[in-house]
Order: C-alpha cells, then structure tokens, then sequence
C-alpha cells in the first residue's frame, strides 16, 4: 500500500516561512493554524491490510471514510477542548481543528469490504484483499 501526502502548497508555505523568518516574524506552528495529521501504521497481513490511525480526543462519529477510485480517504475532526484560563500562563500543544489522509489501494485491495472500529483513541481500518484467481491449467490430448 503506498501513502500518498498531497500537499499542494507546501513550496509556497516554505517560501512564506523563509520569508517570515528573514524579517523577524514570529514563527507558526500546525497548532496555530489548525493543521493536524494524525500518525498512522500500516501493515499487510496475509489476507487483508489494516491501517492503526492515533486519533485521541476525536468522537467517532466525526470520523468520515471514503474509498473512491482506488484512494481511501480518512477524514476527521477534533473539537478544541481549550477552556478559559484564570491568570498567569497558558500553554496549549494539542491540536485541534479538522485533518485528512489519503492512501493509494493497491489492486488486490477488496474496497467493497472495508471495516473500521475504534478502541482506546485508535482507529483500525481492516481492509481485505481480493480473492488471487489461481491460472486455469488446461490438459493437452493426444489426437
């Protein structure tokens, strides 16, 4: 399975931050601007591929998976838990806001029979692979 990032705009958001830095503004973070993605494992097992996505904080029920001409699609959203702050400091370092992942099926993939289930914040998504078509062997006779 291969895992394919798009990201459209990354030259230019480079650009943007070499810029940034040359005249002193401050820096950004995937916090600041409600970026996230979430990690996730992949592994093949004998008769099917399962993706581990770590979505901690995130209702199930804002999860979304598509699979639609050979891409799965797995987006999501975490609500900001943030509460008012009584004075003095305050630091926030989880991210909220909305993510997306996509991945490349591979052929063998079986998209009609995708499940996922989510236990302790992670999803695992079980897709199973098409049944192999063993070559058909035919028997030669003698005229």
């Amino acid at each position: 399975m291969t895992v394919v990032r798009y990201e459209p705009w990354a030259l230019v958001s480079r650009l943007q931050k070499e810029i940034d830095r040359l005249f002193g503004a401050p820096l950004t973070t995937a916090a600041d601007s409600g970026a996230w993605l979430p990690p996730v494992d992949i592994h093949e097992e004998a008769n099917q591929f399962v993706l581990h996505v770590d979505l901690p904080g995130v209702d199930p029920k804002a999860v979304e998976i598509t699979s639609d001409q050979g891409v799965l699609t797995i987006r999501g959203q975490r609500e900001d838990s943030r509460k008012e702050s009584r004075e003095g400091f305050r630091r926030v370092e989880r991210i909220s806001g909305e993510f997306q992942r996509r991945f490349s099926l591979p052929e063998t993939a079986d998209a009609q029979n995708i499940k996922a289930k989510v236990a302790h914040g992670v999803l695992e998504v079980s897709i199973p692979k098409l049944a192999q078509v063993q070559p058909l062997k035919v028997q030669v006779e003698a005229a």
